[in-house]
């Protein structure tokens, strides 16, 4: 039996449990003791703990699953029943809640403060339990419809709505193999020694993992030109089908519900004001763009006096670094380069850096390692990408990865690992609170991966090695900040067209280059004025839009990841500037889950997201400060002149 008590995901518990959830609905809706909004809420929230424990235990069973076409039709099927109990029993709880006026909620506050020690709850009071929930429902109220019209949105979701062409999508991107060549083999043949090419297939995940870890130009290059050959054709034309449909759904809601910008309902979900966000997209263009062709210039130098390069492509854009140290040869060290990380030198890199800032959250990251909460290999049949589920207080977290002994999969460990002691700490706010805005579900993610890269850091015992590490953290800053900018401009300019028609694969392709440049430069013919891009070329990446799952999914979500990183640096600066005390306030924020706005969270740490210049300052500090600090060792080290901007 799982942790969710179930057999598996065809076991008949679970429809069960729906009939019971489904009376319980019932029951609820037909209730006329209005007078006690805290019991009310107490019920409502049990049965959103019952349908997400199903709900998530399905999902993540899938997962891990995608090739088993029964269980798609068992998740499905669920999904739908799950759909038909909300719109027929559920969805007028929270529109009355929304609609309440505000003298009437302030009397339930008052009663239920009043009355809490006498009322067998346990001294529970409404503010407590269910402020922050009660404030996110009515945030959304000048955006609500009519009931019948909510109804109709909910109960066709499963049928009609985003989500089925989603998950074919989602299933087709899974079901993708890529061949590969292998290594040459040499065999002696009669006396003589032949070469013998044999290919391999390999998974998405697999062949992403070789192309930001590969040391070989033309491997990399290789990879990035089979995976985009792979996106082509009938794949990118079912990825613009999704998308349209997201996207048009998308548009015509904002209209509907009177949403004044794309992105304003995603912001009001966060609790962010659109001008906040307006701000930090701006700074990423006007200060981190530079930052980026700045780094990727010196990158471009330094590839070509190490690893040979000749061009500096889209494909070298994350390659690894291969500086010799003074004993090696210019080629590099391959034999402990090249190493695969394993998964116990993984955990004990996660959990050394993790406990030299904070034990606390050391022992819940070797909690949820010891449990096996986490589902480590790169498997065919298994969904791409990596995740944390929180699932709900009690049975949560799991973490989904796809690990394949690189580096990077080592910061995505420390990375998930912050989301899952995130939840730990804030499952104590209940299940309708302990889910944090977007603005801050990243904090204590990337908070993680920095702590894991500062450990890793200050072990290194050269120039050479220190060198490297801050490239590899840079590249993964702006992999967070720059190019999750550049995919929010993509997400913008497919809905905006959206909003004229349906969106073909060769729009979003044009869409896709256009973003691309915007951030990256436009790459000339060596002479052309407009050649502003470190890279060389742009080649063979037309269709890597179409593997992205947030488009699809969760719009306009990947600012989101520029704004928690950017936050993090300046965290980070606070917490090296003023460490006494510093993990109280930060387990502090974390266990607030969803109670608190970013502007409250981050007060205590000195930070003022809202300030018009905070963004811009936090882009310099964090992103400049990186990239000042590798330019000088590259310097050090005889590197050419690295600050100059990309030629």
């Amino acid at each position: 039996t799982s942790r969710f008590g179930y057999e598996s995901p065809f076991d008949t518990k679970i429809d069960d449990q729906l009939k019971e959830i489904e009376a319980q609905s019932k029951a609820l809706e037909d209730t006329t003791n209005t007078n006690h909004l805290l019991e009310i809420l107490n019920e409502w929230e049990a049965i959103a703990i019952r349908r997400a424990t199903i709900s998530s235990y399905l999902s993540l069973s899938y997962d891990v699953d995608l090739d088993n076409d029964e269980l798609k039709k068992r998740k499905a099927l669920i999904g739908q029943r799950q759909s038909s109990i909300t719109g027929n029993y559920l969805e007028w709880l929270e529109l009355d809640l929304a609609n309440l006026p505000e003298d009437v909620l302030a009397k339930h506050y008052e009663m239920s403060s009043s009355s809490s020690s006498n009322s067998g709850l346990g001294g529970d009071d409404l503010a407590k339990h269910y402020k922050a929930y009660l404030d996110e429902v009515r945030r959304q109220q000048p955006h609500n419809l009519d009931k019948s019209v909510e109804r109709a949105l909910t109960v066709r979701g499963p049928y009609a709505g985003t989500r089925p062409v989603v998950s074919f999508l989602d299933k087709e991107l899974s079901l993708m193999r890529f061949e590969l060549p292998s290594e040459k083999a040499k065999e002696e043949e009669g006396g003589s020694d032949t070469t013998k090419t044999t290919s391999t297939t390999v998974n998405m995940e697999v062949l992403l993992s070789r192309l930001s870890s590969s040391k070989d130009a033309s491997v990399r290059a290789n990879c990035l030109k089979v995976l985009n050959d792979g996106l082509g054709g009938t794949v990118s034309r079912v990825a613009a089908l999704s998308l349209s449909s997201v996207a048009g759904s998308w548009h015509i809601e904002n209209e509907e519900r009177k949403y004044p910008t794309l992105r304003s309902r995603r912001n009001l979900d966060n609790n962010c004001p659109d001008n906040v966000v307006d701000s930090l997209l701006q700074a990423v263009r006007s200060a981190g763009v530079p930052l980026c062709k700045r780094y990727y210039g010196m990158k471009k130098r330094i590839l070509k006096q190490t690893q040979g390069l000749e061009t500096f492509a889209w494909s070298d854009r994350n390659a690894p670094m291969d500086i010799p140290s003074s004993s090696s040869s210019k080629e590099g060290d391959d034999s402990t380069n090249n190493d695969k990380i394993t998964w116990d030198e993984a955990v004990q890199m996660v959990e050394r850096g993790y406990r030299k800032f904070s034990p606390r959250m050391a022992d819940m990251f070797l909690t949820m390692v010891r449990e096996r909460r986490i589902d480590v290999p790169a498997t065919n049949g298994k969904k791409g990408g990596a995740y944390c589920a929180g699932v709900v207080p009690g049975i949560g977290p799991f973490q989904l990865l796809n690990f394949d002994g690189t580096k990077h999969d080592v910061a995505t460990l420390a990375h998930e690992s912050g989301h899952g002691c995130h939840d730990i700490l804030a499952y104590p706010k209940g299940y309708l609170q302990y889910h944090p805005p977007l603005t801050l579900a990243e904090t204590a993610s990337i908070f993680g991966e920095m702590i894991v890269f500062r450990d890793l850091l200050a072990l290194a015992k050269t120039p050479q090695e220190k060198l490297t590490l801050l490239m590899s953290k840079i590249d993964d800053v702006i992999n967070s900040v720059v190019r999750q900018a550049s995919f929010d401009r993509f997400e913008e300019l497919a809905h905006t067209a959206r909003g004229k028609g349906e969106l073909s694969a060769e729009e979003l392709d044009a869409a896709w280059k256009q973003a691309v440049e915007e951030y990256y430069g436009k790459v000339g013919d060596g002479d052309d004025n407009d050649n502003d891009s470190p890279f060389d070329s742009y080649d063979d990446i037309s269709h890597l839009w179409a593997y992205v799952p947030h488009f699809h999914h969760v719009p306009f979500y990947v600012y989101s990841y520029a704004f928690a990183d950017l936050v993090v640096g300046t965290l980070y600066h606070s917490f090296q500037t003023n460490p006494d005390g510093f993990e109280d306030r930060l387990i502090d924020l974390l266990a607030s889950g969803g109670t608190r706005d970013f502007a409250t969270a981050l007060a205590p740490f000195g930070l003022d997201p809202t300030s018009s210049t905070f963004w811009e300052d936090a882009l310099k500090a964090h992103l400049g400060g990186l990239v000042e600090e590798a330019e000088g060792l590259a310097a050090e080290l005889g590197y050419g002149d690295a600050s100059c901007p990309a030629e």
